[in-house]
């Protein structure tokens, strides 16, 4: 487990070899970095590490929409925790129901609970959890979390010249793309001319996140050299930017760009307008390219 992120003097570790995300969501604390969602690569109903040490407080099981274009589980499970770092704050976890009962403690590495496919995520969205550091007397609401500092150190190497690369992994809801030319961070692109690791889901969300060595105040976001947005907000070496860039096509067929910061091998995630109209074969070579009709 690695430590990948702060809030109050609460760390939060993610399994070596996950992906998480501050800004890859439509839910408004992942446009104010007060919420951090976690991928550990595992499968709906497998058993996922806990990320923080602390105590059980809480468990509410929550009405959650229908899937969309999906079986979800049916139900969400929200559950607290106090902190073993800062007593005087909470932490809570969404699609994930715990294994633990309320009263016990839990540390680092420790098997959590089981990850839950949630009505509230999209046909395409991976199982993970979604973390927040909040007050114990607001600990609930959608709003309101204390922000993050990003601990990981991103590995930002120079940006691909075209997104084509090889497909890893292929399922009707999306697809893993290795890229020829890939930081091991996550997908870079420059604003700038600086080189950041994107995070983000675009154009489906209209916002992405940027993650830098140093602080990131304005500019122009570039991927492969094409403009696709501009900095609207600064929170140091991390931003968020808003989308105005072009279409992206495979194989004529529109799809969005998922993005995330990686603890292990960075892969470009694929998501096509429907599940299934995409039906690459792993080992198969793709490319994506870039659009300006229909914007």
């Amino acid at each position: 487990m690695l430590p990948v992120a702060e809030a109050r003097g609460v760390v939060i570790h993610c399994p070596k070899g996950g992906w998480l995300s501050f800004f890859n969501s439509p839910y408004p604390a992942h446009m104010s970095m007060t919420a951090l969602d976690l991928y550990p690569g595992l499968e709906y109903g497998e058993i996922a590490s806990s990320p923080i040490e602390g105590r059980l407080i809480a468990v509410r099981k929550v009405k959650a929409p229908r899937g969309r274009l999906f079986r979800d589980a049916g139900y969400d499970v929200l559950s607290l925790y106090e902190s073993a770092e800062n007593p005087r704050v909470v932490v809570k976890m969404l699609h994930l129901e715990p294994l633990i009962e309320v009263g016990e403690a839990i540390s680092v590495g420790e098997e959590l609970g089981h990850l839950l496919r949630s009505g509230y995520f999209d046909f395409w969205t991976s199982p993970h959890i979604h973390i927040e550091v909040r007050r114990p007397t607001d600990p609930i609401r959608a709003r309101g979390g204390y922000r993050f500092r990003r601990l990981m150190e991103v590995e930002v190497g120079d940006p691909p010249e075209e997104l084509r690369g090889r497909v890893v992994e292929a399922k009707p809801e999306y697809i893993l793309l290795r890229l020829r030319q890939h930081s091991r961070g996550g997908l870079a692109a420059r604003v700038d001319g600086r080189p950041v690791i994107l995070d983000g889901g675009v154009p489906h969300y209209r916002w992405f996140g940027l993650h830098a060595y140093t602080e990131i105040t304005e500019g122009l976001v570039k991927l492969c050299e094409t403009p696709i947005g501009r900095v609207e907000r600064s929170f140091g070496d991390c931003a968020l930017a808003r989308f105005r860039g072009p279409r992206f096509i495979v194989d004529g067929q529109p799809v969005g760009l998922s993005l995330y910061l990686s603890t292990g091998e960075a892969s470009l995630k694929l998501v096509p307008e429907r599940p299934g109209t995409l039906k690459p074969r792993v080992g198969e070579e793709l490319q994506v390219e870039f659009s300006e009709e229909g914007r």
